[in-house]
């Protein structure tokens, strides 16, 4: 006889289980403690087995029906409704485990171990947490390329086109590395190439006729904030190196004894140590920061704590209090100076100065022979850039450079 609700709510706990039968293997059990659970028994293969279907009030009685029959649907196909409930739950806790925010994580971790920059990871870091409200609990393999456009959507109409990109592109690691693991089986990211507003170019803004770099150097003699900042800024021409080796020097890279600063690979954009030749000028600056940084691990710390680097905004924000505008004149357009006036003077090898920006070369041998063979000229180089800037900063007169044919 078929069960019914009155009847199922009437059933109460024995001194031993039970079972009322409904039908079709269908019946459910009733627990000394009062527990009812669904179950259907059926045959596969010749044996006897029971699948669970659920706890009764949770699986009413027309659900466990409907479950009846989606079962006894696969055991006349062939399949085996209790392996394939198993394999369901186990694909189930492995998509659970594999969301896109454990993918990614995965990812940066691994990236950082081969030897990734902090600040290149921190970035990452910063990447995900933008994307991971809409899609970090999301398993990787199930996200859509429609999901992953919305969020890119939002981003660009809100006008952070650069942002969009660096989004999508941090998005295609992740799916690429996915699939390479066996947890996606296709980067979507890659079928959403074209949909996003390309980021226009963005040059550094840089002053490169010799009038305004003696101005320049002039106004950061006359700045008038925190000490730091300023030896920061009468530092960085001199140097030309990038503004985050330059705020991130700590005091164990440099020897004013031996006038040179050692930045270690973990830092550089080509992750390979730079070595910086130290001019007269350049050690002076130094010297003076050391009364006050010298007992500190950076040489350059930050205002709020000495635990810290200068924040990556200062010396740009110094800029712009000094009256140059973002248009013309950033920290890191110091290196497009030195670059464009160290050119024009055609007193040095192209090579010796693009060692010396630290640009990075394919070829790891030549790589190392250059960093070898132009030391010497580097040396000279710094100590005659120097004085050039100290004579551009006390405007004396500038004869033109003998532009090389």
């Amino acid at each position: 006889m078929a069960l019914s609700d009155a009847a199922i709510r009437a059933a109460k706990p024995a001194a031993k289980a039970y079972k009322l039968f409904d039908g079709g293997g269908l019946f459910l059990l009733v627990n000394p403690s009062g527990g009812k659970l669904w179950r259907l028994k059926y045959r596969h293969l010749g044996k006897e087995q029971a699948l669970a279907l659920g706890r009764y009030p949770d699986v009413g009685l027309k659900d466990a029906r409907e479950r009846r029959g989606e079962a006894r649907k696969m055991v006349a196909a062939g399949f085996n409704p209790s392996f394939e409930k198993k394999r369901a739950a186990i694909a189930a806790s492995v998509g659970a485990a594999n969301t896109f925010k454990a993918i990614a994580d995965e990812l940066i971790d691994k990236r950082s171990r081969e030897g990734l920059k902090a600040i290149t990871t921190d970035k990452a870091k910063w990447l995900l947490a933008q994307l991971e409200p809409a899609l970090g609990s999301r398993p990787i393999a199930e996200i859509e390329p429609y999901e992953l456009l919305a969020v890119l959507k939002k981003v660009e109409l809100s006008g952070r086109h650069e942002t969009a990109n660096r989004l999508l592109a941090f998005s295609g690691r992740v799916f690429r590395y996915a699939v390479a693991t066996t947890r996606a089986s296709r980067n979507i990211a890659a079928d959403l190439q074209g949909a996003l507003i390309s980021p226009k170019v963005k040059h550094h803004a840089a002053i490169l006729d010799p009038e305004g770099v003696g101005g320049l150097l002039r106004a950061i003699d006359g700045f008038d904030g925190l000490p730091t900042t300023k030896w920061a800024l009468q530092l960085a021409p001199h140097v030309f190196v990038r503004p985050g080796e330059l705020r991130m020097a700590e005091w164990s890279e440099i020897d004013l004894a031996g006038a040179v600063w050692r930045i270690p690979g973990s830092r550089m954009k080509m992750n390979r140590e730079h070595a910086v030749p130290l001019s007269a000028q350049s050690v002076a600056i130094l010297k003076a920061v050391e009364e006050l940084t010298g007992g500190g691990r950076y040489v350059f710390p930050s205002v709020r704590t000495p635990l810290r680097p200068m924040s990556e905004n200062t010396l740009n924000a110094a800029l712009r209090r000094m009256g140059y505008g973002v248009d013309e004149m950033t920290a890191h357009g110091f290196r497009s100076m030195a670059s464009t006036l160290l050119n024009e003077s055609g007193k040095w090898n192209p090579d010796a100065i693009e060692r010396a920006l630290a640009h990075g070369d394919s070829d790891s041998v030549r790589a190392a022979y250059h960093r070898g063979a132009h030391w010497d000229e580097r040396v000279k180089m710094a100590k005659w850039w120097s004085n050039h800037l100290d004579q551009l900063r006390e405007g004396g007169k500038v004869l033109p450079f003998k532009r090389q044919g």
